[in-house]
This record gives C-alpha cells, structure tokens and sequence, in this order.
C-alpha cells in the first residue's frame, strides 16, 4: 500500500488536468514525512485552450503544455491506496478525466481535517493556514508566492498535514483515513431554507426530500443515517 499527496492544476473549473504532482507520504512514530526528492510534477495537453480564469489561478500559458504529452498519458504510481490532497474530490475528478480507476482509492481530504482540527480560523484554503500556522512569518510568504502550482501546493498541503497528525495524535495513514471520513460528516447543514441547523434538528419531510435527491451528497446522507433520522 502506498499514500501519496496529489494536486492537479485544472485548463477550466473541473477541467481536464494540465498538471498533476504527487509525492510519497509516510507516518512514523506519530510524525508525517515526505521526501521532496520524489516529486513528481508533469504538464500535460489538453484538448481545450485554458480559460483565462484559470490561467491567472495557476498562470500555465498554453506554450507551456504545446509539446507535454496528453493529459490521458497520466497513471497513478504503482500499489496506490491512500490519495490525500485539499478539497481531494476535485483532484480525484481531475484525474478521473485521464481514464484512472479511483474505484478502490482511499481519499484523504486535508480540507476536512483542517476544519475538524481549527474550527475557529478565519479561513480553511491552503494560504490562510500555512499563514496561520507560521503566525504570518516571511518564510511562509515565500512558499505562498509559489502557490497554485501543483508541486508547490503538496509541500504547502504536507505542512498542514504534519500539525494535523500531531494535534490529531494520529499514528498511520489508515488512522489518518478514519479521521478524514468522520471529518467529512457534516454535522450542520450548509445550504438551503435550513442551512445552519444541526443535522439531528432537521424535519423529518426535508429529510426524506433530501433522501429521493440522485445527487444527494454520500457523507450528508451517512450523517442523516447516523443521526437515525432515516424512516422505512
């Protein structure tokens, strides 16, 4: 089994990949370590020009991708298991897109983690907390002018990581997995006419209309399972 933190860098919003990063990740003694030497970073065409929304993002110009090798070409290293990167589902759609089965990948979101370990922080993007995490140091600037480019976003994504596993006392990737599961359970509903309420206060009629929806997010539907909020 392997876990790898993953970023990819999008031609439009939830576009095809134009590069993907990955590194090896690894929890010992209650410590996570990734080793920058085995960074993989690669561009990628693409078979649409990249917007201009996302090109002031990432700022990848179409003469950068004009001779990489088609977004299609990307596979995922060898014995693969844990995928673990911020908001990972985007990135799990993105390379989705190059044809990789996902099916039996275990997906670690440092978003949710982050939430879960600083509810209080004025924000929860990669930015806002390694700032925070640095109390604002110019160290932490420099790495942040860097930002937005997939390999720089994993050495961002691994710093959180290492401050959650230690706030968190988590002891391998697999503890780190069941975190980030019940992280992303949400436990106070963040849209519609009852947005703000408690998942256990919810009516029972809203409930079973938010049941019939076919895209009815998993973890929302696992919270309004586990608050026995579900009627036969």
């Amino acid at each position: 089994m392997q876990a790898i933190i993953l970023d990819t860098e999008t031609h439009t919003l939830n576009g095809q990949p134009i590069e993907v990063a990955y590194a090896p990740v690894q929890i010992a003694d209650g410590k996570l370590s990734l080793d920058k030497s085995r960074i993989f970073d690669q561009l990628y065409s693409v078979d649409e020009p990249i917007s201009y929304a996302a090109m002031a993002v990432h700022h990848i110009l179409e003469s950068d991708i004009a001779d990489q090798p088609h977004f299609t070409s990307f596979s995922l290293p060898e014995e693969t298991t844990y995928i673990i990167g911020h908001n990972i589902d985007y990135d799990i759609l993105a390379i989705q897109k190059c044809g990789v089965d996902t099916s039996s990948i275990k997906a670690i979101c440092t978003l949710a983690l982050a939430r879960l370990v600083w509810p209080d922080a004025e924000a929860h993007n990669i930015s806002a907390l390694i700032y925070m995490i640095s109390k604002g140091s110019a160290k932490a600037r420099d790495m942040i002018k860097k930002a937005h480019r997939a390999d720089m976003d994993i050495i961002l994504t691994a710093n959180i990581l290492m401050h959650v596993v230690h706030q968190l006392k988590i002891n391998s990737i697999e503890e780190l997995f069941a975190a980030s599961e019940d992280a992303r359970i949400p436990r106070v509903i963040n849209f519609g006419k009852h947005r703000g309420t408690p998942v256990q206060d919810l009516p029972q009629d809203y409930v079973q209309w938010l049941m019939k929806q076919g895209d009815l997010d998993p973890y929302l539907r696992k919270a309004l399972e586990n608050a026995n909020l579900i009627t036969v």
